[in-house]
């Protein structure tokens, strides 16, 4: 387990996404990504996407936003140090940003994803 503050674990996050190749954050539509220590009824869960994949939404008017949650301390507990930490949270962003891109969890095995 390795333990990083509030700030510097939204520092991991916005590297994550500022890592993004350029078309694939541009083409991000209607999303917020939000960090919460645990999700309540899944304490292990590192993230979650919350929303309407892009590939089901139609016009998209009217939709609220989609959430991407991260997940701080279920992420720290499953490194052991800072550099896996960076890795585990690059790899859990890309993984719900793929969700919002409309691929499931069964096409992100297929690509090592998992």
């Amino acid at each position: 387990m390795v333990e990083v503050p509030l700030y510097q674990f939204h520092g991991l996050v916005r590297e994550a996404l500022d890592a993004l190749p350029a078309e694939l954050a541009d083409a991000m539509d209607n999303v917020v990504v939000q960090i919460d220590d645990r999700h309540p009824d899944d304490p292990h869960l590192l993230g979650l996407y919350d929303g309407t994949p892009l590939t089901e939404r139609g016009d998209g008017s009217l939709l609220l936003p989609d959430v991407i949650w991260i997940y701080r301390l279920a992420l720290c507990d499953v490194c052991d140090d800072v550099a896996q930490l960076v890795t585990e949270v690059r790899i859990t962003v890309l993984h719900e940003i793929a969700h919002h891109f409309g691929l499931d969890d069964d096409r992100l095995a297929e690509l090592g994803w998992d």
